[in-house]
C-alpha cells in the first residue's frame, strides 16, 4: 500500500474550481416555503467506468482520496470535457487511468450522489472488448490497476478500502446487466 500524502494545511474556501454553492427558494404544494442550499456542479457531469477485462474480471484502480485521507479501491472515473459524449469521456478516462481503450461502451444508468444537496450526476458505463492504449492523464501519481472477479463482489464490498458508493452501485449494476437481470431503458 502506498504511503499517503502529507497534509500541510487545511482552510475553508468560499468557492473552488469544482464546487459552487447556491440557495434555492421553494414553495411546496401545501404552501410551505423553504430555502435550501446546495452545491452546484461546475462541470458537464462525470463518467464512472466498469472495465471488463474478460467476461468475469473487472479492473479496479487504487487512488488516493483526499476526502478520506487514504487510498481507496474503486472504479475509474472522471469529469466529462466540453463537447464530449458520455462514451467518448468514458473511453478517454479508461485510457488515462487504466491504460486500456474499449471497443464496446454501454451506458447503463445515471447516479446522483446526494440529490437533496448536489446537482452532480455520474454516468455509469460498461466497457468491454478492451485493448491496451494509454493516454496521459491528470493524476498526480500512477494508479495501481487491480483485477477483481465480479463473482467475488461480496468480498470486495466488505473491504475497508472500498467505500465509494458510486463504485459499489456501478459494480452491482454491471453485474446485474451482464447476468441479464437489468434491462436498459
Amino acid at each position: 500500500m502506498p504511503k499517503p500524502p502529507i497534509i500541510h494545511a487545511k482552510r475553508d474556501i468560499e468557492r473552488s474550481r469544482f464546487l459552487r454553492a447556491e440557495q434555492v427558494d421553494l414553495e411546496f404544494s401545501n404552501g410551505e416555503r423553504r430555502t435550501y442550499e446546495r452545491t452546484k456542479s461546475g462541470s458537464l457531469g462525470a463518467v464512472i467506468i466498469v472495465p471488463m477485462l474478460d467476461a468475469e474480471t473487472v479492473l479496479l484502480v487504487r487512488e488516493y482520496g483526499v476526502g478520506l485521507e487514504r487510498y481507496e479501491l474503486g472504479l475509474p472515473k472522471g469529469r466529462l470535457d466540453p463537447g464530449e459524449t458520455v462514451e467518448e469521456g468514458a473511453d478517454r478516462e479508461l485510457k488515462e487511468e487504466v491504460g486500456y481503450g474499449a471497443r464496446r461502451l454501454t451506458p447503463l444508468h445515471v447516479l446522483s450522489l446526494s440529490p437533496s444537496y448536489m446537482t452532480h450526476v455520474a454516468h455509469v458505463v460498461l466497457a468491454q472488448d478492451l485493448y491496451p492504449e494509454r493516454l496521459e492523464g491528470d493524476e498526480p501519481e500512477p494508479l495501481e490497476v487491480v483485477p477483481w472477479k465480479l463473482a467475488e463482489l461480496h468480498t470486495l464490498v466488505a473491504r475497508d478500502d472500498v467505500t465509494e458508493g458510486r463504485s459499489i452501485a456501478a459494480l452491482f449494476m454491471a453485474r446485474e446487466y451482464l447476468a441479464g437481470r437489468m434491462q436498459l431503458k
